[in-house]
């Protein structure tokens, strides 16, 4: 029979010649595209940097000039709002050295109010003073926005400057207001540009190699976990269940080394009960099957003329038969029961009736083996609840015990109400669970390892009775004490005084306290 870490190593062994001549170029796309991504962000700081500190350097001290002009043309307005006309002198002569400038205000008539000049005598104001006086003023005063930008080359001096005229208004001067007129140079930067964008070249390559090696370190520092991850994943695949997912330095990863880590632990647990599985029923199948096979054979060649050797042989195959039978039923049933394929009957019934009727079918084993059955009742309730399933739990319950109860063959069922439930117990005296089984026991097909031959049932009994409890919604557990025996238990809520009674317990009478309180057990709950 094909293992589940034959199927998953076969998976894995596929998955992996299909994927191993490209397991390199997946690896590689990963630390590439991180590479690419950090060498596009690098290429584009570097070419937004080219643009604004080259290419547009030229336009960008032209309007550095040009926003300086306005700010001493403001000052100086605000001056002529705020001072004594006869002061201005001093602020205009402050702000045309501050800023190396001309600076010339006259009226409206083109007399000069207040003149400065920084500028070594190259300024187009003190060399040409019939053009601004007459011509500049006259474009002035004609502009509609009151106000001229200009820049040009002034042949006399070979220098660029820019002229600027702004029309303001101050009653402190006269009702029509007053000019100002401003001079300065534009020099050339077209040399220091060159030298920058010779830097600049140098300074973009060192920069783009260092921003390569260190996008190379980066890319490889973050594809490396995965590359790990992938690795311990292929040897999963493989059927190595023991492999673990290293963690990285990032939170994400840990994250998913833990999942993946999780993951095999549970494929290992799977694996280790399936295999638990196939042979506790591949025992349970080969042995009826062999001494089906070994009486078959007697008959045939010894007991066929002997009635009475027939019929103990033909004994023996049917009861053979019947376990085969009970064992293929049991995993029909649990198939169906996890598949969500069962739905519950309920009906309304006495809990009382409804224990001694179970406990009924158990009067040959009292009369043929000596087993004592003890019933212990609380005041009834009426029981809301599938009556044929719960049965069904009921005798795993009680099969159990007696296959377990030893050699004192007494086995306690108890109803108890407690607050707000009612819980039905079944108890044995036998060898008990240990502790660290407990958690298994409610397993598919799990049996403890000192189970002998002489145990009846196939083995699923408690797997059925754990479906059957959730069907119900009913909370149930197992209490138990090595070499004390064991409890199992579930509990029904109930309402009390409720007419319906549906889906819980129906109480006709006070609860009675717990009493098992107090009781050293090791329990488990489901």
């Amino acid at each position: 029979m094909t293992t589940l870490r034959q199927k998953i190593s076969e998976a894995g062994a596929k998955r992996s010649e299909d994927c191993d001549c490209r397991s390199g170029w997946h690896s590689a796309t990963l630390r590439a595209t991180i590479w690419l991504y950090f060498s596009v962000f690098t290429a584009v700081i570097l070419i937004l940097i080219w643009l604004f500190q080259v290419v547009t350097m030229d336009k960008y001290y032209e309007l550095s000039k040009r926003r300086k002009i306005s700010q001493v043309s403001d000052k100086i307005a605000a001056a002529f709002d705020e001072s004594d006309p006869d002061g201005i002198d001093s602020i205009v002569e402050d702000l045309a050295y501050e800023n190396s400038m001309t600076i010339a205000v006259t009226d409206w008539n083109g007399n000069p109010v207040s003149t400065a000049d920084f500028m070594g005598g190259y300024s187009v104001i003190t060399s040409d003073k019939s053009y601004i006086l007459f011509g500049y003023r006259n474009e002035l005063l004609s502009s509609p926005e009151r106000k001229k930008y200009d820049i040009f080359k002034n042949e006399r001096f070979g220098t660029t400057e820019i002229l600027y005229g702004q029309v303001l208004s101050s009653p402190k001067i006269n009702s029509r207001g007053y000019l100002i007129f401003i001079n300065t140079f534009l020099e050339p930067i077209g040399s220091t540009v060159e030298i920058i964008k010779e830097q600049f070249v140098f300074i973009t390559l060192l920069t783009f190699f260092i921003a390569l090696f260190i996008t190379m370190l980066l890319s490889k520092r973050l594809s490396g976990p995965f590359a790990h991850l992938t690795e311990s994943a292929r040897n999963l695949a493989h059927g190595d269940y023991s492999t673990r997912f290293k963690k990285g330095s990032y939170y994400e990863i840990d994250e998913l080394a833990d999942t993946l880590n999780y993951a095999a632990s549970e494929i290992s647990k799977v694996d280790k009960l399936r295999n638990e599985l196939i042979a506790n029923v591949s025992h349970d199948l080969r042995t009826p099957l062999t001494m089906i096979k070994a009486y078959a054979e007697m008959i045939r060649d010894l007991s066929g003329d002997n009635p009475a050797k027939r019929q103990e042989h033909l004994q023996v195959i049917i009861d053979e038969t019947n376990r085969l039978s009970e064992l293929v039923n049991g995993l029909l049933e649990l198939s169906k029961l996890q598949s969500g394929g069962m739905e519950l009957s309920r009906t309304e019934f006495s809990c009382h009736d409804f224990l001694k009727e179970v406990l009924s079918k158990y009067d040959i084993l009292s009369q043929q083996k000596g087993f004592k059955f003890e019933l212990e009742l609380d005041e009834d309730v009426t029981l809301y609840a599938d009556r044929s399933k719960l049965g069904q739990v009921m005798y795993n319950f009680i099969n159990n015990a007696v296959n377990y109860s030893g050699d004192s063959r007494r086995i306690i069922v108890r109803q108890s109400n407690r607050p707000g439930v009612t819980r039905i117990e079944v108890r044995d005296f036998g060898v008990g669970i240990e502790k660290e089984k407990l958690p298994l026991i409610f397993d598919r097909y799990y049996r403890d390892e000192r189970t002998k031959r002489d145990v009846v049932g196939s083995g699923l009994g408690l797997s059925i009775v754990k479906e059957l409890l959730d069907l119900h919604k009913f909370r149930f557990g197992v209490q138990s004490e090595l070499g004390h025996g064991s409890t199992f238990w579930f509990e029904i809520k109930r309402e009390e005084n409720n007419g319906s009674g549906k889906g819980k317990a129906k109480a006709k009478s006070k609860d009675n306290s717990d009493e098992n309180k107090g009781k050293n057990t090791k329990s488990h709950s489901v």
